[in-house]
């Protein structure tokens, strides 16, 4: 599991690095395929935290962590049509003392609309196709208690690439206010898809079958916006309600206060909480501040 984790590390910090290797050298030159139109953005982000100790009398745990984190968006705009396709790949791992490496963050984060510009009414409210995915690269632990009540002795794996996964796909309206501010309101269906039998009772997923289906309605609220200077406020928040289910409005707010020291430093501060009560009852939540250097690759 270790090596697997390390691994895994050292593969996505290459892509950052490899990719980022056109600012040391010549300029940027974007292929043909995104000329025309197309509006690339792509940056990558190292962050990370050491502390040592040796003979410290007031106590300590050496810790040593890392995570990198790949963003993209391509986007191409005509008259009529606009596509949007957005991409999110974060890994990160983290070692204290005498224990194992663990995974610290892990997500694998696409999506892609495409919204039609008509005239009159749907000048304003433009008819949107949407799709998702949201997963992550490596296994997942709990460290505390079985959550399967077995009383197996922790870790115990909880989840991995595709297990779980969740897919939506949508049709509906989306009223953006110029750069700043969006909104979508759709019909939607979303399956959650578990590829690991014995972890389908983590996710309400019936253990004979691969996928749990669900159909209703789902808005999508985005704000992307400068609040001060040189500090961007990106927040998503995602809502799903199954017509046929009867279970609680799903909800994932996903926030990112990203603070530019200079042009490669950076603070982030992000923030995620989670409400899916087939997945738990409670509240889940996320929060990640990090100091990095980042690099704007296109």
């Amino acid at each position: 599991m270790r090596r697997c984790l390390l691994h895994l590390a050292c593969v996505l910090l290459g892509v950052v690095l490899v990719s980022s290797r056109p600012l040391y050298g010549q300029p940027v030159e974007v292929p043909d395929s995104v000329q025309g139109g197309w509006h690339v953005d792509l940056a990558g982000k190292l962050s990370g935290s050491q502390a040592a100790y040796r003979n410290w009398q007031e106590g300590g745990l050496n810790t040593l962590s890392i995570t990198s984190t790949l963003d993209g968006r391509l986007e191409y705009e005509s008259d009529r049509w606009v596509q949007a396709y957005d991409m999110r790949l974060s890994f990160g791992i983290v070692q204290q003392d005498t224990l194992a490496v663990r995974k610290a963050e892990d997500l694998i984060r696409l999506a892609g609309a495409l919204s039609y510009i008509g005239d009159g009414f749907f000048r304003v409210f433009n008819p949107t196709i949407a799709l998702g995915m949201r997963t992550q690269f490596a296994a997942g632990f709990n460290y505390d208690k079985d959550p399967f009540g077995a009383g197996r002795p922790p870790p115990i794996k909880t989840s991995d690439l595709f297990a779980p996964a969740t897919l939506t796909q949508s049709l509906g309206l989306t009223y953006d206010a110029g750069s700043w501010f969006s909104e979508r309101f759709s019909a939607a269906s979303k399956e959650t898809v578990v590829l690991i039998e014995r972890l389908r009772p983590l996710y309400d997923v019936d253990p004979t079958r691969n996928v749990r289906y669900e159909v209703g309605v789902e808005s999508v609220t985005t704000v992307n916006r400068e609040v001060a200077q040189n500090v961007q406020l990106q927040s998503t928040l995602t809502l799903f309600k199954a017509v046929v289910q009867p279970s609680p409005v799903d909800v994932i707010w996903e926030s990112l206060v990203n603070m530019r020291v200079n042009s490669w430093l950076n603070v982030g501060l992000e923030y995620v909480m989670l409400y899916d009560t087939n997945r738990s009852q409670a509240v889940q939540i996320k929060e990640v501040l990090s100091v990095g250097v980042s690099f704007e690759i296109i």
